[in-house]
């Protein structure tokens, strides 16, 4: 095996199926891989360097890195973008892995090739996704509770996720203490536990990301929303024009164009669906009560008023990607934020 050899991997929980091509596109040799660092290891190191071509998946990030290391060329492909693989009528674990080599032996575009983070940003958005489900898991907790006081004919007055376990202990019915003094207690450790969070996230922004600091300028836009961009686009220079960060985190509208006919669908919603989250909890606050005047709020406020029952999350939406765009924008060029920075430049021109 060597120049030429293109092999397809389909990945699974505990071992992978694999299907070598030769140069010709003949099939070579069929196999599996135990799903291990040390199976991966024994399999490719016995390879010259070679094309290999995987899906993205639970394993593919760590898989990927070992194969690269051992000198191999590795393309991760989007599932998303292949559905002649996952809506065949033939499919099987053999056949995707032969799939997955001629695709990537013919034209590695057809892939849709993505790119997986570094090991150590990796490690690091992973704080951020953990206190994304302890947030999760308290708002359900809370959600609980409130139902079962409602169910009593009751109710637990309002207050902010932070303070509801001492509003719970105060209002909660005597009679459902049994039930909801364990919930009381764990809501009060989550909401610990997510401010220990909170400070690791300050620390790690300020101490290992500097260039998050000038995205925080922006009203809306604060220490976990801007470092989860930073981690979640990894290396501005990925993106020749800060216009593409709004499709790639899936906040542009899909098209369907046939003949005469043009429509613009809903949004893609492709790439990381947490930080597209933040973008438009961001787009909201912006919009909201307590957004300060801006160019942003100016825009989307705007749009929401053309009317009709889908015009303020339209404009929500359209506020979120304008708001990624400005982001990468402001970390490439290091410039500081203006509000009003398009106004500027016309009075200055004039």
């Amino acid at each position: 095996m060597g120049e030429g050899t293109t092999v397809g991997m389909d990945m699974g929980d505990k071992k992978h199926r694999v299907c070598v091509l030769d140069g010709e596109g003949a099939v070579k040799t069929r196999g599996s891989v135990v799903n291990t660092a040390a199976g991966i290891r024994k399999y490719f190191k016995e390879m010259e360097g070679c094309r290999v071509v995987l899906e993205a998946g639970t394993h593919s990030r760590w898989v990927s890195r070992i194969v690269e290391e051992l000198g191999h060329e590795v393309l991760v492909g989007n599932p998303r973008k292949l559905r002649m693989i996952w809506q065949s009528h033939e499919k099987s674990d053999e056949r995707d892995a032969e799939m997955l080599a001629r695709i990537g032996r013919l034209d590695p575009q057809l892939l849709y090739p993505i790119h997986h983070r570094g090991e150590k940003t990796q490690a690091d958005l992973a704080v951020i996704k953990a206190r994304g489900m302890l947030v999760k898991s308290r708002k359900m907790l809370i959600a609980h509770a409130r139902g079962l006081v409602k169910s009593m004919g009751q109710r637990i007055s309002q207050c902010s996720a932070k303070a509801f376990h001492r509003r719970l202990g105060e209002e909660m019915p005597e009679e459902l203490a049994p039930a909801l003094e364990p919930v009381r207690k764990s809501i009060e450790d989550l909401t610990v536990r997510i401010g220990e969070y909170d400070k690791q996230i300050e620390q790690l922004g300020g101490e290992r990301y500097p260039q998050t600091e000038g995205l925080r300028a922006i009203v809306g836009v604060g220490p976990i929303t801007s470092l989860a961009f930073v981690l979640t686009l990894e290396d501005w220079e990925r993106f020749d024009k800060s216009r593409s960060v709004g499709a790639y985190l899936g906040l542009t509208c899909k098209r369907d164009q046939s003949g005469q006919t043009d429509k613009q669908l809903r949004i893609s919603k492709a790439g990381d669906e947490a930080m597209r989250v933040l973008l438009v909890g961001a787009a909201h606050y912006i919009l909201g009560h307590f957004g300060s005047d801006c160019e942003l709020r100016d825009f989307g406020l705007k749009l929401a008023q053309r009317g009709g029952k889908n015009a303020k999350r339209r404009a929500v939406v359209a506020v979120a990607r304008k708001l990624a765009v400005l982001m990468h924008h402001l970390w490439k060029t290091g410039a500081a934020y203006d509000p009003y920075y398009h106004q500027n430049q016309k009075k200055k021109a004039a």
